[in-house]
């Protein structure tokens, strides 16, 4: 079947069968790769999407659930060349194997569209469903810490 998506803001058609995960859809029809597979049951994070504002794990969705919707991948965050949560994540050198990165980058911008200036309980709520091998989490804390820093800077 073909489906329409929006999807980094620009709209994409789709032939796909309708209980494809749209993981598979991002990663092997539309070559977005930035959007993880790790545990394929939505327990880890790296799947993570926005589908119309709101952090939803790619692995786990069909197609058919998101067709119309708007999806943001974190390639859709990164045209923007001074996007805070991305440039925060690199100046606390967040990233040691960079798996889990894309989804906490999703998961963080999620959080600090909500909350402006979360406390560290807020963070760890946030992102409770990121799991990171690495055991990046202070660093990511510190991170989203100045990235919404950056943002209220930006609203002054």
């Amino acid at each position: 079947m073909k489906y329409m998506l929006t999807v980094n803001d620009e709209s994409v058609t789709v032939d796909v069968d309708e209980d494809t995960p749209l993981l598979w859809v991002l990663r092997e029809n539309l070559h977005l790769n930035g959007t993880k597979y790790s545990c394929g049951i939505g327990v880890c994070g790296a799947c993570l999407v926005h589908i119309d504002g709101s952090p939803m794990f790619s692995c786990r969705l069909p197609i058919n659930a998101v067709a119309g919707k708007s999806i943001t991948t974190i390639e859709g965050l990164a045209k923007n060349p001074n996007h805070p949560v991305i440039n925060a994540f690199i100046e606390e050198r967040v990233s040691q194997c960079g798996y889990c990165q894309p989804g906490m980058i999703m998961s963080a911008t999620s959080l600090l569209q909500k909350n402006p200036d979360p406390s560290d309980e807020d963070i760890d709520q946030a992102l409770a469903n990121n799991l990171c091998r690495c055991g990046t989490y202070q660093r990511v804390r510190r991170a989203i810490h100045n990235a919404a820093q950056k943002l209220a800077n930006n609203k002054s």
